[in-house]
């Protein structure tokens, strides 16, 4: 088969299916009494990323090249980072909500590349003579997969401000840096024992008081019951409803994987950052030269840094690592495509205004 036509093939597939899975992970969460739709999510994203791989793939036999010279090859490339790190946050999380925040963006970039980029900017070219050089593959390729990292931790953080409504509750669990864990507000007592709330402030439980006991109603059996007891509403958070038990699970496995996959890009963007420096000493004689596009990537850096500075030694969880990650994806888009619209650079290959 021509390489071409199997290109062709492949890029509309991807799209057709990436819309679908999108479908289906929309349709899960708004009928969760449908659990096979969780396990045809994941197979949509499973072949989405494969057709992708086999796109990318052939553009590399055909042109001769590692396929991230323009835009086009650029865009499916982060859409396969997108659905691989996908499928790693949604194995980690078990959540299908992991698809409802990455399966649009992934559809949506699909999108553009195929549809909205003209067929000349689609078609393989000889590299320029800056791009001659082994570390495209090693330093483009890598800050695509942190972009791809950085993106899904966002989506996630975004998600978990929607879950929570911006509500600043406590959270419990493996992410959160020193210092901040919260109060279980487990308590094990007898059935003959009377329940009495916990001192823990409202704010810690998200207006919930907990309990445990030992009994199964005759003081004799060793089965743990968790009572969840509301408090009084002058000891709400600001008269806030609080969210169900359900959400706050939910809300703590998105904290978590989102802290997390961002752990994974930083380190990927840090390793593409200095290896473009080492690249643009080879190309350009300098090792930075305050390029649009590098300014931006410091920027990322910057902002993530502090995310993950404010998580690890300052004990942040919850509401505000999340507001930092969410303003964190606009960043990305900005140090990833939006440069290459507002302004030309060093790095201007992508251009096509």
């Amino acid at each position: 088969m021509n390489l071409v036509v199997l290109q062709n093939w492949l890029d509309n597939a991807s799209f057709a299916i990436l819309f679908l899975t999108m479908l289906v992970y929309w349709g899960g969460a708004a009928f969760g009494n449908l659990p096979y739709l969780a396990a045809l999510g994941t197979a949509g994203m499973a072949i989405a990323n494969l057709c992708i791989a086999t796109l990318l793939g052939a553009r590399w036999i055909e042109a001769g090249y590692f396929p991230l010279s323009n835009l086009y090859e650029s865009l499916f490339f982060l859409t396969w980072g997108i659905t691989a790190v996908h499928l790693i946050a949604e194995n980690s999380s078990r959540s299908r909500l992991v698809g409802v925040a990455t399966a649009p963006v992934a559809m949506a970039i699909a999108a553009f590349a195929t549809m909205t980029l003209p067929s000349q900017m689609q078609a393989s070219e000889p590299l320029v003579p800056a791009l001659k050089s082994n570390w495209l593959m090693m330093h483009v390729s890598v800050m695509m997969l942190s972009y791809s990292a950085l993106m899904v931790g966002s989506l996630l953080a975004i998600a978990f401000l929607i879950v929570t409504r911006g509500q600043n509750i406590q959270l419990q669990g493996s992410s959160v840096g020193t210092g901040g864990y919260r109060s279980n507000g487990y308590r094990l007592h007898k059935a003959t024992e009377l329940t009495s709330q916990l001192p823990a402030p409202a704010v810690e439980n998200n207006g919930f008081a907990r309990f445990e006991t030992t009994s199964n109603g005759n003081g004799n059996g060793n089965t743990a019951v968790l009572d969840l007891v509301t408090t009084p509403e002058s000891q709400a958070v600001e008269s806030a409803e609080p969210l169900s038990p359900q959400r706050l699970s939910l809300a703590e496995t998105l904290d978590n994987i989102s802290y997390r996959i961002i752990g994974l890009g930083f380190p990927l963007l840090t390793i593409g950052i200095i290896a473009g420096g080492v690249w643009a000493n080879e190309a350009w004689g300098s090792y930075w030269s305050w390029d649009p596009k590098e300014t931006w990537a410091l920027i990322t850096w910057l902002v993530f840094a502090a995310y993950l500075h404010a998580r690890i030694t300052r004990g942040w969880q919850g509401r505000r690592p999340a507001i930092l990650a969410s303003a964190g994806l606009l960043v990305v888009w900005v140090c990833y495509l939006g440069v290459n619209l507002l302004g030309k650079g060093l790095h201007s290959y992508g251009w096509f205004f």
